[in-house]
């Protein structure tokens, strides 16, 4: 049987196929441009849209599990080709914000749950996996700013996250999608450390070898500043999350090593892996 990888080019969906491969599984992987995809040898890449059904079945064929990142729009077509080509296991790419006490208020807590909520209607196995903060999202706030000036601005220096490295949230997909016990499971998982925004930009700069200002700035200009890089709902979504956090620890977890056996990487592990991105 097959397991199909949807967003293989992504953070997370590259480290899964990588993940299921060295577990032995048969890996087909999508995408819009198949012939783009720089994958591991052995890695069938076929073409698919979650946005146009009618690419599904063929991706589909002969799938017995999937991992799956939340898009609301075609998701009916996604459940409906699943169903009819077998798929027994759906691994989705959720969000902690759909269990926050304002989620029904929340744009991206409602875009996840209908993802979610189609998929339990569909009768397939399902594991949710429910990160809060990814540490990816320190390359939309500051990736451009660390390069050119070496600083960072930010309203809210003593706003704390707990930043989930993109391999742990693929190590949670692969247990769920090879061992047995976590189909009907959601996880929530967030980092296992909670910090500051100014000693995340600390980390960044150890991991380059040299020091990155941090320049506290109002929230108007913290506003312009994002929406150079981000859309206006991560924007608005970011300023109010850390409004919240300013100076208050995040929720951190254990879920990582519960499900896989193995500790969860922490922020600074993240920023050397991730060090020539901000050079």
């Amino acid at each position: 049987m097959v397991a199909v990888v949807f967003g293989a080019r992504g953070n997370v969906g590259r480290h899964v196929v990588s993940g299921l491969l060295a577990a032995g599984d048969k890996v087909r992987a999508t995408s819009r441009t198949p012939e783009t995809v720089g994958l591991l040898p052995g890695v069938e890449a076929v073409a698919a849209d979650l946005e146009r059904p009618e690419t599904l079945p063929a991706a589909l064929e002969g799938a017995d599990k999937v991992f799956l990142y939340a898009k609301p729009d075609g998701v009916e077509g996604f459940v409906d080709a699943a169903a009819s080509a077998g798929v027994r296991h759906v691994v989705l790419l959720s969000s902690a914000a759909v269990v926050l006490p304002d989620a029904e208020h929340n744009p991206i807590a409602r875009q996840h749950r209908t993802v979610e909520l189609a998929i339990e209607r569909s009768g397939i196995d399902w594991t949710f996996i429910r990160p809060g903060m990814f540490a990816t999202n320190t390359l939309w706030w500051w990736q451009r700013p660390i390069r050119d000036e070496g600083v960072v601005r930010n309203p809210y220096p003593d706003a704390q996250t707990a930043p989930v490295h993109e391999k742990d949230m693929a190590a949670l997909a692969v247990t769920a999608l090879t061992r047995p016990g976590h189909r009907r499971q959601a996880y929530t998982v967030y980092g296992p450390q909670s910090l500051t925004l100014r000693q995340q930009v600390e980390h960044i700069g150890e991991a380059l070898g040299r020091t990155i200002r941090f320049e506290t700035i109002s929230v108007d200009e913290a506003r312009v500043e994002l929406s150079k890089t981000i859309p206006a709902i991560g924007v608005e979504t970011f300023l109010r999350q850390w409004a919240a956090r300013n100076g208050t620890p995040a929720q951190v977890s254990t879920t990582v090593e519960d499900v896989t056996d193995r500790p969860a990487r922490t922020f600074a592990q993240w920023t050397v892996d991730h060090a020539d991105d901000f050079r």
